[in-house]
């Protein structure tokens, strides 16, 4: 088995093999393996000695920042206060300084008693307690040997861990399933006790011991889960419930939050009370010796067991699930089942869960019921995702900032206080809102970014920008603050604005930018008054080049930026200033350009004059994606009006879709499946499939040439493992834009296309693109 050892962070730690209740449903005592009967009753101090020796070896060898131990049995309050305390007196001394020690003990709860929280409380060991719900759905199961009921005492514990000295070591309660108890009174039982988590889960079983079925429903414990579900939303979600937190994690992208569920690789192993070393206890249920590794904590270290095929099994993620799992389109959020369900004489463990259908009908449930409430509404809405865009990027500054701890300067900490007092005016809020908004500042965010956390200190305009961009925001906002900035080479760039010349090349220093008049004036050290540089904008002079602004017919003004020090941020440079000129040829066929989009694609015109801000002339018309923020695009002015209109519509698609992949996750796992292509032979990862088509069905709108093969990639997504719940609704809305268009969108551009002409050239994969 090939990839990387997995080392554990999750340790298992048996202190006494024995119980005090006799759950018929237990997978230690009532299973297929019953190693039980040899193990000692409690753990022996040699055993815990060499346990913390190998914990903290393990800790050190990977660095671990932190472990979780969670004492267990058996019933582990058997094993008595005093053994307890050693227990946890010999892993915290073997592991400090060396890892943080997050230990825990699952209980049945019947001998808990402020005796033993009192020693937890001094250990900082947190209590998590079985419970199956109301008193009838606990004494199915959870009962005594001779039949006498074990509720009334575990509700006493769970008063004593509900108590305000005991409360912050309560980890809450694991509840297992039982499809003959009614789902609502064990939820509202369960509720009702207040507790910090709940854990359902499915009883142990394999496909040679099925769980039951009354009456023979393949999706009875997904039919029983989701009317927890549903009484859970309907009362507010009063707690938080891991299987459910799991796949609408899951659903949306996010990691898998138990073993139970997804792809995540298993890192836990079993030290039972003798020092044997096993994998996860659930294996045996399966057959007997299933958990077994052959090695104990005496001999070997944990490495070792890491390294062990059964354990490796379950580190594989997708290529550890059966064949049939892995064309699964929900195997993202079920990742198979826990390993255990899987297990079938002859076939071992590369089968599907024996809940397979329910797993199934579970995740698609969760999906229906939460979809609308779960969904982005960047994806639903375009003034959405502009404001998405702008908490991004003001989280960026604020983790730069936070990042650079004090770090920044005597520039930057002035410049920061300063950006706090302009917005605290109404029109500065709105003026700095619209410099951050500018696409470069995410340029400069994320270099700056890169930067911080490599431990590079901020130098040059990296450094500076924090500076010019609260000038510019006072600027425009004719707010009368004295701005202290930094220029060299002779200039200072102002975000939006324009670029002071403040003297020849090679020459740099500071300055103070402050608001007079219609203007502002640029006062460096030792100028008389008057002498200073007196600019006002937008009037090109001596000492002033502003950005300037295509604005022609129709079509929307966009800044003209070819002066941002950030704006070289595509695969082909940036171009220099422009003369006067190649301004005027730019604003003619942006606007001849503008006009045939906004009459084949109205919609998609309407959106892009929304959303564009800012066009960057480049040296060549072949650019890729710019590391910058929504809103702008680069490239170079074409003397076809219809492809540059094609250009222009192809870097609008993918420059949206680049956005909405910034602030959600439309897709997950990317590249872990290949998909042919229907508009070629290729097979490629799903990023490349879903931009491909998102940026053909925008074309489709124009030309319908585009749109070949677009239904069935949409049919391909949505069906993949990949996307997500956001992922999903971004092909609705495509489905929805491109319905009814195959015969009427875009006829009067059909005829001035050539075949050889922007329909086969556009979407080539090394072809060269108008605008990114």
């Amino acid at each position: 088995m090939t990839g990387p050892l997995v080392p554990f962070r999750e340790f298992v730690l048996k202190v006494h093999s024995r119980c005090d209740l006799a759950c018929d449903h237990c997978y230690v005592y009532e299973h297929a393996d019953q190693s039980w009967l040899t193990r000692p009753k409690v753990i022996s101090d040699e055993a815990i000695s060499w346990t913390a020796r190998r914990l903290a070896e393990h800790a050190t060898t990977h660095a671990l920042p932190s472990v979780t131990v969670i004492l267990h049995g058996g019933e582990p309050l058997l094993a008595g206060p005093a053994r307890l305390r050693r227990v946890c007196e010999e892993l915290g001394s073997a592991l400090n300084g060396i890892a943080e020690l997050d230990l825990r003990i699952h209980t049945n709860g019947v001998q808990l008693s402020p005796r033993y929280l009192d020693l937890f409380d001094a250990f900082h060991v947190r209590v998590g307690i079985s419970l199956d719900g109301d008193r009838a759905a606990n004494d199915r199961h959870r009962r005594f040997a001779d039949g006498r009921s074990s509720h009334p005492m575990v509700m006493r514990a769970v008063g004593l861990l509900r108590e305000e000295r005991y409360r912050h070591l309560d980890l809450g309660l694991l509840c297992t399933v039982d499809i003959h108890n009614d789902p609502v009174a064990v939820h509202d039982a369960l509720a009702a006790l207040g507790p910090p988590l709940v854990d359902f889960l499915l009883p142990h079983a394999t496909w040679d011991d099925p769980p039951a079925r009354p009456d023979g429903s393949p999706t009875a414990y997904a039919a029983w889960l989701l009317a927890v579900f549903d009484r859970w939303s309907e009362q507010g979600r009063p707690m938080p419930v891991r299987m459910f937190s799991s796949v609408l994690s899951t659903l949306s992208g996010g990691p898998s939050l138990t073993e139970s569920l997804g792809l995540a690789p298993t890192d836990l192993v079993v030290i039972e009370t003798d020092g044997t070393l096993e994998q996860v206890d659930s294996l045996k249920s399966a057959y007997e010796g299933a958990a077994s590794t052959g090695f104990d904590v005496f001999r070997n270290s944990f490495d070792e067991v890491a390294a062990h095929p059964g354990v490796r099994a379950r580190q594989l993620g997708l290529a550890g699930v059966s064949e049939t799992c892995r064309r699964c389109p929900v195997v993202r959020s079920c990742g198979g089942g826990l390993y255990t369900h899987r297990y079938r004489s002859g076939t071992g463990f590369d089968n599907p869960s024996v809940y397979c259908h329910d797993l199934a009908a579970l995740i698609r449930g969760i999906e229906e019921r939460t979809t609308a409430a779960a969904e982005s509404s960047a994806v639903r809405a375009p003034d959405a995702l502009l404001a998405a865009q702008q908490d991004l990027t003001r989280t960026l500054l604020a983790v730069v900032h936070d990042t650079l701890d004090g770090r920044g300067g005597e520039l930057w900490d002035e410049a920061w206080r300063l950006a706090a007092e302009v917005e605290a005016e109404e029109s500065g809020a709105e003026a700095l809102d619209a410099v951050l908004a500018h696409p470069y500042t995410r340029t400069w965010l994320l270099d700056a970014l890169e930067d911080v956390r490599a431990g590079r200190a901020l130098t040059g305009p990296a450094a500076e920008r924090l500076a010019t961009t609260v000038a510019a925001a006072a600027v425009r906002a004719r707010i009368d603050v004295p701005v202290p900035v930094a220029y060299r080479d002779g200039r200072l760039y102002l975000p939006t604005l324009g670029t002071a010349i403040l003297g020849g090349p090679g020459a740099r220093g500071t300055a103070t930018v402050r608001v007079v008049g219609e203007g502002f004036l640029v006062r460096r050290p030792g100028d008389a008054p008057g002498a200073e540089p007196r600019v006002v904008p937008p009037h090109e002079g001596p000492h002033w080049h502003p950005v300037r602004v295509l604005r022609r017919g129709s079509a929307p003004a966009l800044l003209l930026e070819d002066l941002d020090p950030f704006r070289d941020c595509f695969d082909v440079p940036a171009a220099g200033r422009l003369a006067p000129a190649a301004v005027d040829t730019w604003a003619h066929r942006f606007a001849e350009a503008w006009e045939l989009l906004a009459d084949a694609v109205p919609e998609q015109a309407a959106e892009a004059a929304r959303t564009l801000t800012t066009v960057t002339p480049l040296a060549a018309g072949g650019a890729r994606p710019g590391r910058h923020g929504y809103g702008a695009l680069g490239g170079a002015a074409h003397d076809v009006p219809e492809e540059l209109a094609l250009g222009l519509l192809s870097g609008f698609r993918r420059a949206k879709l680049r956005a909405l992949g910034e602030v959600t996750d439309l897709y997950a796992l990317d590249g872990t499946w290949d998909h042919r292509t229907p508009w070629g032979s290729e097979h490629v990862p799903f990023s490349r499939l879903l931009a491909e088509t998102f940026e053909r069905a925008g074309l489709g709108l124009y030309d319908p040439r585009f749109l070949t093969g677009v239904p069935e990639a949409l049919d391909m997504i949505e069906n993949a493992a990949e996307v997500t719940v956001d992922g999903k609704q971004l092909i609705a809305a495509v489905r929805k834009e491109i319905s009814g268009t195959r015969s009427a969108a875009g006829r009067k551009r059909g005829r001035s296309l050539s075949p050889s002409g922007p329909g086969e050239n556009v979407l080539a994969s090394d072809r060269k693109k108008t605008f990114e």
